[in-house]
C-alpha cells in the first residue's frame, strides 16, 4: 500500500516508506508469521490517550501525544515491522480472527510512523526536490493520523498471496465490502470515503481503517456513512454540486480524477464548506492554456490541461485563510495540468 505522506508518482515507496515485495505465504499459517512484542509494561498509560482524538491536514497532533501512546511492534508477513497502539492492535486481533471465519486473510502494512520520521522525510524531499515540491507530496508533520498509532492500513492475502499494491487490492471489491461490514463491531471506522475527499483530505481507501474504541460511535459512523470529521462537528455533511456538463476530449474518469485532486486539497480550508464544482468546458483545452501551465511549472511537462469552477461559503472566523469571512465564493478557478504518467496536478487557482 502507498502512503498518503507521497502522491501516485513515487510509486516505489510504500505506506511504510520502504519497498514492500510480493511475497508468496500461505493463508492457513499468515498468523503464525506474526510476532508482537509490547514496548512498554505500563498498561495504565493506555487510556491516557484520546481514542476520539482528530488529526488530519488542519488538526494537529495533540500535545503529549508520543510521550503518552503505548504501543507494539509486530511483524508481518513480508517481513515488515509495525508499530500500533496497543488496544488498536489487540481490536484488530479480534477483527482478523473473525474475518478468518470466512476465509478473509488481512495483515498490516503499516500503523503508526512518528513526527520525527515524518520530519526527516520532509526534510529529504526538500533537500532533493525543493520546498515546494515537498510541500505538495509529503504530509506535513504532526498532521498526519499515522502519528496517532490509531490508523491501521491493511493488505490481503488471496490464495496464499500476498496483495499489498493499492492498484491491485482495490480490485477486490468484494472482500473489501465483506471487511468493512464489520469493522464497527471492534470499534474501527472506514476514514476515508468515497466522495467524500474534501473533507478528508484524502482519496478513498478501503484499506485505511481507524481504531475510536467505541464500538456503538462505530456502528453510528458507519450505519449513518458519514466521516469521522461530520460526526465530530468540524466538517459540513452538506451535499456537493459536482457539475461535468458537456464534454468530449476526456472520458468522465479522467474529469473525476481531476476533481479529487481539487477537492483533496479543498480540505486544508478550514472551516470552509464547499458548494460546488463544474468543468469549465472543452474550450478551455487550448495549446495556448497548456503553454501558460507549463511556463508556471516547468517541471510539469504537462501535455493536457482542464478548468474547473468552485462555489465555497467561508467560516466566520477564517484563520490564516486569505479569503473573507462568511462569503459565498463564486466560479473561483482552478487550472489542473495532466501530467506524463497521465495524474493530475494543480497548477494555477484563483481569480
Amino acid at each position: 500500500m502507498k502512503n498518503k505522506v507521497l502522491v501516485p508518482i513515487i510509486a516505489l515507496l510504500t505506506m511504510g516508506i520502504l519497498v514492500i515485495s510480493c511475497v508468496s505465504c500461505s493463508a492457513e499459517n499468515s498468523a503464525d508469521k506474526s510476532e508482537t512484542t509490547a514496548t512498554t509494561s505500563d498498561t495504565s498509560k493506555t487510556d491516557a490517550i484520546d481514542y476520539m482524538a482528530l488529526v488530519n491536514k488542519t488538526h494537529k497532533l495533540p500535545d503529549n501525544w508520543e510521550k503518552e501512546l503505548e504501543t507494539v511492534k509486530m511483524t508481518n508477513s513480508v517481513k515488515d515491522e509495525v508499530e500500533v497502539e496497543k488496544k488498536a492492535y489487540d481490536a484488530y486481533l479480534k477483527l482478523k480472527a473473525d474475518l478468518e471465519k470466512e476465509d478473509i486473510y488481512v495483515d498490516l502494512d503499516s500503523a503508526r510512523r512518528s513526527v520525527k520520521e515524518q520530519q526527516r522525510i520532509m526534510d529529504e524531499f526538500t533537500e532533493k526536490y525543493g520546498k515546494d515540491y515537498a510541500l505538495k507530496t509529503v504530509a506535513t508533520p504532526g498532521y498526519s493520523e499515522h502519528h496517532t498509532g490509531l490508523a491501521l492500513d491493511l493488505y490481503l492475502i488471496v490464495d496464499g498471496k500476498d496483495i499489498t499494491e493499492n492498484e491491485d487490492m482495490i480490485e477486490y471489491t468484494d472482500i473489501w465490502a465483506k471487511i468493512h461490514k464489520k469493522l464497527a463491531d471492534y470499534g474501527f471506522i472506514l476514514r476515508y470515503l468515497d466522495g467524500s475527499e474534501h473533507i478528508t483530505g484524502y482519496g478513498y481507501e478501503p484499506w485505511h481503517i481507524r481504531y475510536i474504541d467505541n464500538v456503538d460511535v462505530a456502528k453510528e459512523i458507519t450505519s449513518k456513512g458519514i466521516t469521522f470529521e461530520e460526526y465530530l462537528g468540524t466538517a459540513s455533511s452538506a451535499k456537493v454540486d459536482i457539475d461535468y456538463g458537456k464534454f468530449d476530449i476526456y472520458s468522465k474518469e479522467d474529469l473525476e480524477a481531476a476533481v479529487i485532486q481539487i477537492k483533496c486539497q479543498f480540505a486544508s480550508w478550514e472551516g470552509c464548506e464547499l458548494k460546488r464544482i463544474r468543468y469549465a468546458g472543452d474550450e478551455a483545452v487550448t495549446d495556448e492554456n497548456l503553454k501558460r501551465l507549463n511556463e508556471i511549472n516547468p517541471d510539469g511537462k504537462y501535455t493536457q490541461v482542464a478548468e474547473f469552477f468552485m462555489d465555497f461559503h467561508t467560516p466566520k472566523d477564517v484563520g490564516e485563510l486569505t479569503f473573507k469571512a462568511d462569503t459565498d465564493y463564486k466560479d473561483y478557478n482552478w487550472w489542473l495540468g495532466r501530467t506524463e504518467d497521465d495524474g493530475w496536478e494543480i497548477v494555477d487557482k484563483g481569480y
